[in-house]
């Protein structure tokens, strides 16, 4: 029987249909759908209870977990009393309710879509989530999102902290619009409103964590991110018995957004948090704190090894963490695996993560874990603590081994441990280290002063980068950049600082003091090699550790020292071996730090210091040529406090990619 040709065009036609379909399902079928809740909770802590902002009602957050090279797509639904974003990057963005008068934001829902998939049935998770809930699939686009006013709303007669969460570490290739931070990538999610966050685990493997990312909302709002290996491979080690996230935060007993708000007032420090946590408890080290109930504690079966996935979501302070007579090896940093580094203590900066290997080798008994600061101008010099219990039947002692931490002002202990961290620099973990740059630049980091828009003071600290602080814009600068909107920004961000002096020294004059404000970027070719080092100084504040944090991003921590760069003799020490990827480096006290990486992922992003709880930082990333449909109304909002950004220009281009 003689077919016609248009027969088979139709057959073909369906059979394409068909493959196209069970393509697109297999897709799906890696996707995970959560929802969240942002909501005031009551927490006692030191003796005093008081409401803090929670994600789930959980202090610390929810525990993400994930295999590599999955997508996520997180709703948060904020039912607290500020506006809030979480830190990770997303695609599409979710909901939103117009802007009631007196808001920051406008936000229009434009469609409103269901998937009623059931936790149950998602494929490879069927017990890995805790307290969470299944978000019902919902697809959205947002335009108008713009402030109405350099100030801030204020409801309940306080000023609204705006805050955003993010994906710490989580590079999001090709998927800058949902970074966090607030005019930068996107707008607040307004009190009653929701966003979908899509997070995309393209080569992270290990500890990430996610966090509130605006004034001090971080503070309670975070929580840690595992991505174990993806299906099929292992880890570069022996397979460990279990694992135990440990999260470690500040606990302020005064009311957190107050706490910002005077400081912006009255020009002064922000005050110094009143204990650490682990895992949100302070341990028995404090004052009205040694109850069982406020002592965080894990056990151990003897004769087996355990993961710690270390956090320090500490607002300022890096710390000295310790486990009694035990012992660690180091085998990842920020999402990244590195070669086993056998160590009694790590040293770990805000924003960073490490995984550590511990046998359970000692007696059976009870044992202290604790962290404490290494010192800084103004700094909480204080410890917590929490237990190790081993199982069994035993005499729990009356006082338990407590570690020999190192000494506050031990920079020695510290300069050991960090000199030791190097990446695994495997076959199957390889490092692409850029041997030479096409853009280097050097970023002094101080902080400075201004002078008062309003409020009780002539002068109020802002800290800078080459001199420069960051003025929020009026409308997001991702957005500005994608619709061309000219006055929101300008790409005059300098590669040096305008003037050089002695940035270790103790005699500034008034020019070196006071910085400027506005939103300065630099661009960035796609695919340029990057070289950024990073001064510290003695400004003003006296010296003291700076870590920071890229976004979108990791890079390779190639070197560091004391005092004064010198562009002839400090790269004589770099690393371009086997230096660690990390996305978070500790700058050290009066010296610098060094740092590469290929600006390959088209976006907007910022790179942070984290500074007294502030955010003093710069950005890069925004590339444009091709962008979807479903983007050209979009609408973001978000920035850092304090802080710079950079751009890299390149195409960005909506496209499918493979992550199973």
């Amino acid at each position: 029987m003689e077919i016609s040709k248009k027969s088979l065009n139709l057959e073909l036609l369906v059979f394409l249909l068909f493959n196209v379909f069970i393509v697109s399902c297999m897709a799906k079928k890696n996707i995970t759908v959560l929802n969240w809740v942002l909501e005031e909770k009551n927490f006692t802590r030191l003796c005093e209870t008081k409401s803090i902002l929670t994600m789930n009602g959980m202090f610390p957050g929810p525990t993400l977990y994930a295999y590599k090279g999955q997508r996520i797509k997180v709703n948060v639904v904020n039912q607290g009393s500020y506006n809030v974003t979480i830190h990770w990057e997303s695609e599409k963005i979710q909901g939103g309710v117009e802007g009631k008068e007196g808001g920051l934001w406008n936000f229009w829902l434009v469609d409103r879509k269901t998937d009623r998939k059931g936790k149950e049935e998602m494929e490879g998770f069927p017990s890995l989530f805790t307290n969470q809930s299944v978000q019902p699939w919902a697809e959205s686009w947002m335009s108008g999102c713009m402030r109405e006013s350099t100030t801030r709303a204020r409801t309940k007669e306080r000023d609204l902290s705006v805050a955003r969460a993010r994906g710490h570490g989580v590079k999001q290739p090709r998927n800058p619009w949902s970074d966090g931070p607030e005019y930068v990538t996107q707008c607040p999610i307004k009190p009653g409103a929701n966003f979908t966050y899509e997070i995309i685990l393209s080569t992270e493997e290990g500890t990430l964590w996610w966090h509130a990312h605006s004034d001090w909302t971080r503070a309670t709002v975070h929580g840690a991110i595992v991505v174990y290996p993806k299906n099929g491979t292992n880890y570069p080690f022996t397979k460990p018995d279990g694992e135990f996230p440990i999260v470690l935060a500040s606990w302020f007993k005064g009311d957190i957004p107050a706490i910002v708000d005077d400081a912006l007032r009255d020009g002064t420090e922000f005050n110094i948090s009143d204990a650490f946590t682990f895992n949100g408890q302070p341990g028995d080290r404090y004052n009205c704190s040694k109850d069982a109930d406020d002592m965080f504690n894990i056990t151990f079966d003897y004769g087996k090894t355990y993961l710690l996935r270390v956090i320090n979501a500490i607002m300022n302070e890096e710390m000295f963490f310790m486990v009694a007579n035990h012992t660690f090896t180091l085998v990842g940093t920020d999402g990244a695996y590195t070669k086993p580094l056998v160590t009694d203590y790590v040293l770990i900066s805000p924003g960073q993560t490490m995984d550590l290997l511990i046998t359970a080798n000692q007696t059976p008994s009870y044992y202290y874990m604790a962290a404490r600061p290494i010192e800084g101008v103004v700094y909480n010099n204080s410890t917590t603590s929490a237990f190790v219990k081993y199982s069994g039947n035993y005499t729990v002692p009356s006082s338990p081994s407590f570690p020999d931490l190192p000494y506050y002002n031990d920079t020695d202990a510290a300069d050991t441990f960090v000199d030791g961290i190097r990446s695994l620099a495997s076959e199957e973990h390889p490092v692409d280290v850029p041997q030479t740059v096409d853009t280097q630049m050097y970023i002094v980091i101080s902080m400075n002063s201004n002078p008062c828009a309003v409020g009780n003071c002539s002068t109020r600290l802002a800290s800078s980068m080459n001199n420069i602080s960051f003025r929020a814009p009026t409308t997001d600068i991702l957005q500005a950049y994608y619709k061309e909107i000219e006055g929101i920004y300008t790409t005059d961000f300098p590669d040096t600082p305008s003037l050089y002096y002695n940035f270790t020294g103790d005699n500034f004059t008034e020019n070196i003091v006071t910085s400027t404000l506005g939103a300065r970027v630099k661009v960035l070719e796609y695919n340029t090699t990057v070289e950024l080092v990073i001064q510290g100084t003695n400004v003003l504040s006296g010296a003291e550790n700076h870590p920071t944090h890229l976004h979108g991003f990791s890079f390779y921590f190639v070197g560091s020292g004391y005092g004064n760069f010198d562009n002839e003799t400090g790269p004589q020490s770099y690393n371009l071996v086997d230096p660690p990827e990390v996305n978070t480096v500790g700058v050290p006290k009066n010296g610098w730090a060094a740092v590469r990486f290929r600006a390959d992922n088209p976006g907007c992003g910022s790179c942070t210091v984290i500074w007294k709880g502030m955010l003093a930082g710069h950005g890069h990333g925004v590339h444009r040529q091709e962008w979807s449909n479903q983007r050209n109304e979009y609408a973001a909002g978000s920035s850092s406090t304090e802080s710079l950004l950079i751009f890299s220009e390149a195409n960005l281009v909506e496209e499918s990619m493979d992550v199973a």
